[in-house]
C-alpha cells in the first residue's frame, strides 16, 4: 500500500445569494400582515428610514428619487430569473455611487432638526408611545386553561393533603382534550417518588374518580370509551342501549355493521339507529372548549375588479403599507464632518434603508403580475364559480410573467385575494387536472364537485360503489379509474359505500 501527498488545482463554479438578494425574496414571501410587522421591525432598528407623513405637503427633492423610486413611475421590470438579477461587486459599486450622489445634493433637502445619534422627535416618541398604549388596551385576557378550571373545582374537595397533592399533580397530567396521558399506575410511581410518598394504586383510582367527576363532563378519561361512558348519564333517554353501544360495539358503528350489532344485542335496527344519533351528541374532546385560540384576521394583499371593457383588473390593496423614505436629517449630519467611524455608520444604515425601500417595491411588482396572470387564466372561475377552475401549475405562471418558479411559489404564499366570488388565497387557484374523453382538460376540484353531487344524490338504501362512481362519472365525460375515485372519496372525508347505507 502506497500512500501519496500531492498538491491539485481544481476550477469550480459557486452560486452566491447578495444579502440584497435574500432580503428580496424574504420580503415577496411576506404577506400583508407580515410586511407591516416587518417595516415596524425595522423603523425601529434602523433611524435613517422613516415614514412619509402623507397630510403633510412637502414635495420630494432630487434626493428622495435617487433613494426610493418614484410612486408615478412604473415599478421596474423583473428580471427573466430572480437568482440571477445583480452579482455581489455590482451591489457593492451601485451602492457606492449612490452614496456619493447622496453627498453631492444634499443641500437640497429642506431643513429639518438635526440630531445626532438619531434620536427621535417628540412627536414620533408619542406617536409609538399612542401605538403601545392602543395595542395593551386592545389586548385580549387570556382565557382560564382547562388545568385552572379543573384545579379550581378539585380544590373544594375536603381530603388529605397527600390526595389532594396528587390530585393536582395528576390534572395536570391531562392533555388538552383531557384524556390521561400515561397510566395510572405509572403516573403513582412517579408522584411516589418525586414528593417521596407511598400511595397506592387503590387510593390513585378514589383520586381519579375524583377528578372524572369534575366539570366538564368526560375529563379524567383513560380511552375514548371511557370518555363517551363517562357522559352517559342515567337521566338520559335510552342510556342503557348507548352503555352497551360505547362498551361494546364502536368500532361496529364506524364501519356501518348494524345487523351485527343486533344479532348480538337483541335490539332493533331503529334502536340501535336511535342509541347512535344521541351517542353523536356527546363531546369526545371536553377539554377542547378551554383551547379555543382567537381567530386571525385574514388581510387581503389584492383586489379583483372589473374594468370599463369588461376584463378582471387586479388591485393593490396597500393603503394599510407605511410609505418609506429615507430620513434627510442624517445627510445634514454628513456634512457637518462626522469621524470615519461615524461616517461608515450612516453609510450602512441608509443603504439597509435603501435596500428595503426597493424591496418592498419589487414586491409589489411581482405579486401584482403574477395575480394578474392567475386571474387572466382563471376568468372562468370568476364568472361562474368553482366548479368551473382550469387546471393551472406554478411554471405556466412563471413562464408568462418571465421569473423562476420559485419567485411565483414566494409570491403567492398566504397572499389572499378579494374576488366577486369571496375571498381567496392565492394557491387556490392552482391546481392539476385530468383530460376527459373528448380530450378536454378538467381540473381535479371539478371532479370532486361533481363526485359529491352523486354521492348527495344517491339512494342511501342502495349507495353507489365505486365502480358505480367510475360509470357515473364516464356517462359526463369524466373516465377516471377505480383507484383515482377511491382516492379522491376518502380525500374528501367521505366514507364507503358499506358505511354510507342507511338501514
Amino acid at each position: 500500500m502506497h500512500l501519496n501527498i500531492s498538491q491539485q488545482m481544481k476550477m469550480s463554479q459557486q452560486m452566491k445569494l447578495a444579502p440584497r438578494m435574500i432580503q428580496s425574496m424574504e420580503i415577496l414571501q411576506l404577506n400583508m400582515m407580515a410586511l407591516n410587522e416587518r417595516i415596524e421591525q425595522e423603523l425601529v432598528e434602523n433611524v435613517t428610514l422613516e415614514v412619509v407623513d402623507k397630510d403633510r405637503d412637502q414635495p420630494f427633492s432630487e434626493a428622495d428619487e435617487v433613494i426610493r423610486p418614484d410612486d408615478k413611475r412604473e415599478a421596474r421590470e423583473l428580471d427573466k430569473d430572480v437568482e440571477q438579477r445583480e452579482l455581489v461587486n455590482d451591489n457593492d459599486k451601485n451602492n457606492e455611487s449612490d452614496f456619493e450622489r447622496l453627498l453631492e445634493i444634499s443641500s437640497d433637502w429642506p431643513e429639518d432638526n438635526v440630531s445626532f445619534g438619531g434620536s427621535q422627535s417628540s412627536n414620533q416618541i408619542s406617536d409609538s408611545m399612542d401605538r403601545q398604549h392602543d395595542a395593551m388596551a386592545n389586548m385580549m385576557a387570556r382565557p382560564q386553561s382547562l388545568h385552572e378550571y379543573l384545579l379550581e373545582q378539585f380544590s373544594f374537595n375536603s381530603i388529605d393533603q397527600s390526595l389532594s397533592q396528587f390530585g393536582e399533580y395528576l390534572i395536570q397530567h391531562l392533555d388538552h382534550n383531557g384524556r390521561l396521558q400515561s397510566l395510572l399506575a405509572e403516573i403513582c410511581q412517579q408522584f411516589n417518588r418525586v414528593y417521596d410518598q407511598s400511595l397506592t394504586n387503590e387510593q390513585a383510582e378514589e383520586v381519579l374518580v375524583m377528578i372524572q367527576q369534575l366539570d366538564p363532563p368526560g375529563v379524567g378519561a383513560r380511552d375514548y370509551n371511557e370518555m363517551l361512558l363517562l357522559q352517559i348519564t342515567d337521566n338520559m333517554p335510552f342510556h342503557e342501549v348507548m352503555r352497551v353501544l360505547v362498551r361494546d360495539h364502536l368500532e361496529d358503528i364506524a364501519f356501518n355493521r348494524l345487523p351485527i350489532i343486533q344479532k348480538a344485542t337483541g335490539y332493533s335496527i331503529d334502536m340501535i339507529k336511535v342509541g347512535i344519533e344521541q351517542i353523536q351528541t356527546l363531546n369526545p374532546y371536553p377539554g377542547r372548549g378551554f383551547e379555543q385560540r382567537p381567530v386571525q384576521r385574514v388581510t387581503p394583499d389584492l383586489a379583483v375588479e372589473k374594468d370599463d371593457k369588461g376584463n378582471y383588473v387586479v388591485r393593490l390593496l396597500d393603503e394599510y403599507v407605511p410609505e418609506l423614505r429615507i430620513s434627510p436629517r442624517y445627510a445634514k449630519m454628513l456634512k457637518e464632518n462626522p469621524t470615519a467611524e461615524t461616517r461608515e455608520w450612516i453609510k450602512k444604515k441608509v443603504e439597509s434603508a435603501r435596500w428595503l425601500i426597493e424591496s418592498i417595491e419589487q414586491r409589489y411588482s411581482t405579486v401584482k403580475k403574477v395575480a394578474q396572470e392567475i386571474i387572466n387564466h382563471q376568468t372562468e372561475f370568476i364568472e361562474n364559480g368553482p366548479e368551473f377552475i382550469c387546471p393551472l401549475k406554478m411554471q405556466q405562471i412563471a413562464d408568462r410573467v418571465g421569473v423562476h418558479v420559485t419567485t411565483v411559489s414566494r409570491a403567492v404564499d398566504e397572499k389572499w385575494i378579494q374576488t366577486p366570488r369571496g375571498l381567496f388565497p392565492l394557491k387556490r387557484f392552482f391546481g392539476g387536472g385530468t383530460q376527459t374523453a373528448e380530450g378536454e382538460e378538467v381540473a381535479w376540484d371539478t371532479i370532486r364537485i361533481k363526485l359529491q353531487e352523486l354521492i348527495d344524490g344517491e339512494d342511501k338504501v342502495k349507495p353507489l360503489s365505486d365502480d358505480a362512481l367510475v360509470d357515473s362519472l364516464a356517462e359526463q365525460g369524466l373516465k377516471l379509474a377505480r383507484r383515482t375515485i377511491t382516492k379522491y372519496r376518502k380525500q374528501m372525508g367521505i366514507p364507503s359505500s358499506r358505511q354510507r347505507r342507511e338501514y
